[in-house]
């Protein structure tokens, strides 16, 4: 909880609970939306519907677009129809429309036909939007000029009519039939001369949403272009809506949060982590869990290919996870570094090639690097005679006594520790390299598909480099080993 939140919680309930009704609306209304809401969200769901009765309306509709889905539900129960409009109604209309848009259908449809007529259209015309799109985020409420007013009269205009608008740091300026000719920050227009007209302060250089784009366009331009606000237009340009920065920044939350749990091989969750049901977790884990199992039982399979060199010597399986796992870390590398780079808009699919070459570079300095690593942990343990000779059992020494003729003690990996250095060093740096390669590859593969990147998560490409590397560590060793230990 909030530390605000968390030190006049006490407070609040000990008001409502004694019946200090108007203590309690004078508190809280010198206290942040957010943290009143947080307040109310923490006590038992009687108690919160009484607070929220005596709160001002303009505070508890701030208050209530706080508030988690379940707790607005709840409240709207407690409260009863009648007082929930009221504060829906009061509220802005984008926070109006998600509002509705995520209460049950029953519920919503309840509330709905509780508001007045205008405000009911407002919101079914936002609701009219795809979902994630634009137009689902975007407010009808900001202040609009005419190019031929003077800046006096706008300003008189905007203390008239900004107490009602979402924004005025930012006014959009509009022709005879509602088009959008230019926008304009209200620091403009303060340090003009009153007597000056609107049309000689613009530059008609602004940047615009349609409202069937997807959101992650609108968090995009936010943040290219530093904006507070961005206006929405339709095909022919009339101004029908704008974006506030507050609600792109939900967006941009959300997305994020999204892609790291999709990165972490986690089906996105709809809700918070600690409002998330038992069977809601399960459910979103149990697929990805059930397909990274299914794709490590290749890995054993690879293993079981190459039983034969394993029994000849033994000491090879001993490297397989710090083999597999240097290609699997390699891979989650490079696809994070690649999947973050898309979703910023950094790169974008046709940088491939870019991408491969530049990765190319980089994952084989970095596979020289860990197969040196490689090389002289494995000499130094071989000249400081720390390696034991394989455990090989009575049948095993039969069979390579009578099938290579050679005594059994000349196999000792003592002897051929060089070889041994080279044949994992050889592995460290293919697997890495090949790890590399694939993890950066994979998101735009799925790109390329019309998926999200993000699904391909470090978890999966692990396990893909798993096998991968498995086969790879074991065609070098028999390659450089040939004729010695192998």
């Amino acid at each position: 909880m909030n530390p605000t939140a968390e030190l006049l919680q006490p407070e609040v309930e000990e008001l409502i609970r004694e019946q200090r009704y108007s203590e309690l609306r004078e508190a809280l209304h010198l206290v942040h939306p957010a943290d009143i809401a947080e307040i109310l969200s923490s006590l038992d769901a009687s108690l919160a519907a009484i607070g929220f009765r005596f709160l001002q309306r303009d505070d508890a509709a701030a208050a209530f677009a706080y508030m988690p889905p379940e707790v607005q539900e709840t409240l709207i129960d407690k409260l009863g129809d009648e007082h929930a409009a009221s504060v829906v109604e009061a509220m802005s209309p984008d926070d109006r429309a998600r509002l509705v848009d995520e209460l049950p259908e029953a519920c919503a449809t309840r509330i709905v036909a509780s508001l007045s007529p205008e405000t009911r259209k407002s919101t079914q015309a936002i609701l009219g939007y795809l979902p994630r799109s634009v137009g689902r985020l975007m407010t009808p409420d900001y202040v609009r000029l005419r190019p031929d007013w003077t800046v006096s009269r706008a300003l008189e205009h905007i203390r008239k009519y900004g107490k009602d608008a979402e924004t005025i740091n930012v006014v959009y300026v509009v022709d005879n039939d509602g088009r959008l000719i230019d926008d304009m920050r209200l620091r403009q227009l303060l340090l003009a001369e009153p007597t000056s007209i609107i049309e000689g302060l613009m530059n008609r250089s602004f940047v615009t949403l349609r409202a069937d784009q997807p959101q992650e366009e609108a968090v995009a331009l936010m943040a290219r272009y530093d904006r507070t606000a961005l206006p929405v237009v339709d095909s022919r340009g009339l101004l029908i809506g704008i974006v506030t920065s507050d609600d792109v920044a939900d967006v941009a939350q959300r997305e994020a949060t999204e892609d790291m749990q999709k990165m972490g091989a986690v089906g996105a969750l709809e809700e918070p982590y600690d409002k998330a049901s038992i069977w809601s977790l399960v459910r979103k884990r149990a697929p990805w869990l059930s397909l990274l199992f299914v794709s490590e039982l290749l890995t054993s399979n690879a293993l079981v290919y190459f039983d034969g060199q394993i029994e000849k010597l033994a000491i090879l399986a001993a490297f397989v996870p710090a083999i597999i796992s240097s290609g699997g870390n390699s891979g989650s590398q490079a696809s994070t570094l690649v999947i973050r780079a898309l979703a910023l808009g950094e790169i974008r699919l046709r940088d491939w090639w870019r991408v491969l070459r530049r990765e190319i570079v980089t994952a084989g300095i970095l596979a020289l690097l860990i197969g040196a690593l490689g090389f002289c942990r494995i000499t130094i343990w071989g000249l400081l005679g720390l390696w034991a000779r394989p455990q090989l059992d009575e049948k095993t020494k039969e069979v390579i006594r009578d099938e290579a003729g050679k005594i059994v003690q000349d196999l000792s990996v003592q002897h051929h520790y060089i070889m041994l250095a080279t044949a994992i060093a050889a592995s460290l740096v293919g697997v890495v390299l090949w790890g590399s390669i694939m993890g950066a590859m994979l998101p735009f593969v799925l790109k390329k598909l019309g998926m999200d990147p993000a699904g391909s998560s470090t978890p999966f490409v692990a396990t893909l480099v798993d096998v991968t590397g498995i086969i790879i560590y074991f065609t070098c060793a028999m390659t450089i080993l040939h004729g010695t230990l192998l």
